[in-house]
């Protein structure tokens, strides 16, 4: 197998992947302060299209339970309003002129542990898609050795590095989550 570290590459980068998007879902959970990423999934309608909110206004954190959203087109500040309601965040809008402040409430001892078992899922999913890239992988390895493109040797040495990267893969999430399931239950 003349490309396999080419491969093994792709397989990592492949398992990256799953760490990046458990990444932004984790930055999108409510932890009780306040983060300009707590609306980064925030679609607004604007000039016929959805677009994300940060392509129509600028997001700061001027206080730790405050986010406030200077939207640049005075127009679309009530489909920015809108879509913040809609996104299920659990945030009020306060609308000043272009100005539009959340205020981020406090978490109750539920509503974090609800946040965990998200955190929970989400990392779940994570899991479960550097496995995916795994089994893949171990395939390819299977059905290059049964039509004889690599030895068996090769075959054991290569399913040891695949088994390494998904192995680093998962490390990566269970740090991911512990880092996130500390910032929830300790705010």
């Amino acid at each position: 197998m003349v490309n396999a570290t080419h491969d093994i590459n792709e397989i990592k980068r492949r398992m990256q992947g799953a760490s990046t998007v458990l990444k932004t879902e984790l930055s999108g959970l409510r932890t009780g302060r306040a983060s300009a990423h707590l609306l980064d999934p925030v679609m607004v309608d604007a000039y016929g299209a959805e677009m994300p909110l940060n392509q129509v206004a600028t997001t700061s954190v001027p206080e730790p339970r405050l986010i406030s959203v200077n939207v640049w087109d005075r127009s679309l500040v009530h489909a920015v309003e809108k879509a913040i309601i809609n996104s299920n965040l659990g945030l009020s809008p306060a609308t000043e002129g272009q100005t539009i402040r959340l205020r981020i409430p406090e978490l109750n001892e539920e509503r974090r542990k609800e946040l965990v078992k998200l955190a929970h899922k989400y990392a779940e999913t994570a899991r479960v898609a550097v496995r995916h890239v795994r089994r893949d992988a171990m395939e390819v390895l299977k059905k290059l050795e049964k039509d004889h493109k690599i030895s068996k040797d090769d075959h054991d040495r290569y399913s040891v590095e695949v088994q390494k990267a998904t192995d680093n893969g998962i490390a990566d999430i269970d740090h991911l989550l512990a880092a996130k399931e500390k910032e929830i239950l300790t705010v």
